[in-house]
């Protein structure tokens, strides 16, 4: 196809072609959208238009044949109804620096995808579409999130997700435009609960991989789930969300989901830790991006401005960073001083 020209309301930009967005895009081109898929690499663009596949990130799956792959950010955009990004957390605000200035004729809804943290900032990925697109550019901005590993939603498996916006018709509106008989959309209005479940669960999805590393049991994952949910709950709340959302699909769904899976890029990184790897070694072998490292350095920032106990997420700090061996780092966690379960 020529370069792209939304011709009708139901126009969708989706930002980012790794394998997320590829199921994100084959998901809405299913639904008979018009779909333009935007890749920041020239040359990648340019090859995943002609073989309509990615093997690396999403083996087995075939782009849909009406989608537009395209490497400028401009055309994609320009009169699009919805902007869906799929791109890394460290990388929204630079990847979406290309639309500053620019008139987005549609006034889109923005729809966010990552689950991370801008380490320098703190801020999480609604917060930043917000200070890089002009208000008048956009009418609303939500996020997706909940158990959904890419491989399996491009497979069509049934999965639940939710809709989070600050406005209850954008989230409906979200939940619209993504709903199939196969992807179930609930909303929220607790963007700050859907957003920072959904990044830190990665932290502890980190530390469960490399229980895994050392071949430890049910009994240490089933304590690392429970305590790990519940310092994501307590910092959830300093930060003014509501803490039933930790209990819903985006908190303990997801975390369960990244924490078990085979899928998960960050329980996968950990359990290499765990094996003796490291960490710039697992990394640099990986052909996609594990949020949950960056977010570790999030997530100890804001514990301790916010001055909250996160002893998990301070342990894989410790492991991550600082060369602390995983043994040890779960002997202090089983060690720290007695004290009754507080939830939260």
């Amino acid at each position: 196809m020529n370069s792209p020209v939304a011709d009708n309301k139901n126009s969708v930009a989706v930002l980012g072609a790794g394998g997320w967005g590829i199921a994100i895009a084959n998901l809405l081109a299913f639904k008979k959208l018009r779909v333009f898929l935007w890749e920041f690499d020239k040359s990648a663009a340019e090859k995943l238009k002609s073989t309509r596949t990615l093997p690396q990130k999403l083996p087995g799956i075939q782009l849909n044949h009406e989608i537009d792959v395209t490497n400028n950010i401009v055309a994609a955009t320009l009169n699009s109804h919805y902007i869906i990004c799929v791109i890394p957390s460290q990388f929204l605000r630079s990847s979406l620096a290309g639309l500053k200035g620019r008139v987005l004729n549609n006034r889109p809804i923005f729809v966010n995808l990552a689950k991370g943290i801008e380490v320098n900032t703190l801020k999480r990925m609604s917060q930043v579409i917000e200070e890089t697109i002009h208000p008048e550019n956009y009418s609303g901005i939500a996020t997706l999130s909940g158990p959904s590993h890419a491989e399996e939603v491009a497979r069509d498996m049934p999965t639940a997700i939710v809709a989070a916006s600050a406005s209850r018709e954008i989230a409906a509106e979200v939940q619209r435009l993504f709903a199939t008989a196969r992807f179930r959309v609930y909303t929220s209005t607790d963007i700050v609960g859907v957003e920072l479940a959904g990044s830190l669960k990665n932290v502890i999805a980190l530390a469960s991989g490399m229980l895994d590393g050392l071949d430890l049991g049910d009994n240490t994952k089933g304590a690392l789930l429970t305590r790990g949910l519940a310092e994501i709950t307590r910092i959830g709340k300093a930060l003014g969300a509501d803490s039933a959302t930790f209990s819903g699909l985006s908190g303990i769904g997801d975390l369960i989901t990244t924490c078990l899976s085979r899928h998960s890029r960050n329980r996968f990184v950990g359990e290499q830790i765990g094996k003796g790897r490291k960490l710039s070694m697992v990394l640099e072998a990986l052909p996609m991006v594990a949020e949950g490292v960056e977010t570790t350095r999030s997530a100890k920032k804001l514990a301790d401005l916010y001055k909250v106990e996160m002893p998990i997420t301070e342990q894989v700090y410790q492991v991550l960073f600082a060369d602390k061996p995983p043994a040890i780092a779960i002997n202090e966690l089983m060690t720290r001083g007695p004290r009754p379960e507080i939830w939260g």
